[in-house]
């Protein structure tokens, strides 16, 4: 009898705490900064917020995540952003150094809650100005991308010369990159010296070429260009979110309604 009693006790304590998990969004993957949930932005919109915090991250290791969803259902819209703050583990784990940015479609609340390492350089009166002054005027406007990212300008701002990227890390993100240039480098002198040889020539070839060093250099066509811009290995955009660093939550921060 106690066995059953204990077997059914354990049962109800799963079921409780997997209802409270589901009520919230898992983590996203692969993994991204900005999460429209409720499609409030559009895809243009989302992404152009996606590039600037996914730099931001690259170059100081503070992560800004914003995250919009339908319903947060019975919960403290401050209370659920922390949680699911604390559950994605936004920041790094040895800084705390992160910031959710939470916007509940149906409830038309907005919450900004500061990882421990953030709550000195956004407090509570700051970020409460932020949801008042900056996000609420905005919303009620329907410029949800506006409000956004004027709000995400105004932390970054606050934030300037607080934290810095790891050197480390940042070349293990980028080194791949490299690789791989030097690498075709490599493969495009092989085949340049083979046709300078004899080979290579006729009709057989599909791609396009290049003139250099006095010679044909064969570039296949899907290759595209090597000017800014364009083809494989054309400027801007940096590279995508490599994903949350175990950051912790404190509960500190502000919300309005709009």
């Amino acid at each position: 009898m106690k066995h059953s009693i204990l077997f059914l006790y354990c049962c109800l304590l799963s079921i409780l705490a997997f209802g409270q998990d589901s009520d919230f969004p898992p983590r996203p993957t692969p993994p991204r900064l900005v999460n429209d949930l409720a499609g409030m932005l559009t895809p243009d919109e989302e992404q152009a917020l996606e590039q600037k915090l996914v730099n931001y991250n690259d170059t100081t290791s503070t992560q800004i995540a914003i995250v919009t969803i339908t319903s947060i259902g019975g919960y403290d819209i401050n209370q659920y952003t922390t949680q699911l703050g604390e559950q994605w583990g936004v920041g790094g784990k040895e800084n705390d150094n992160g910031i959710i940015i939470l916007v509940a479609k149906n409830e038309r609340q907005v919450s900004i809650q500061t990882g421990y390492g953030m709550e000195h350089i956004v407090p509570d009166a700051i970020a409460k100005r932020i949801t008042e002054r900056t996000l609420k005027p905005n919303f009620q406007q329907g410029n949800y991308y506006k409000g956004l990212n004027e709000a995400t300008n105004l932390i970054i701002s606050l934030a300037s010369g607080q934290y810095q990227a790891d050197p480390a890390a940042a070349e293990g993100e980028g080194g791949g990159g490299s690789s791989v240039f030097f690498i075709i480098i490599i493969v495009m002198m092989i085949v340049f010296f083979i046709s300078r040889r004899g080979g290579g020539g006729g009709r057989g070839g599909r791609g396009r070429y290049a003139r250099t060093f006095g010679g044909p250099l064969i570039v296949p066509g899907g290759f595209g260009t090597f000017r800014s811009g364009g083809g494989i290995f054309g400027g801007g955009g940096g590279g995508g979110f490599g994903g949350f660093g175990g950051g912790s939550f404190g509960g500190g921060g502000a919300s309005s309604s709009w």
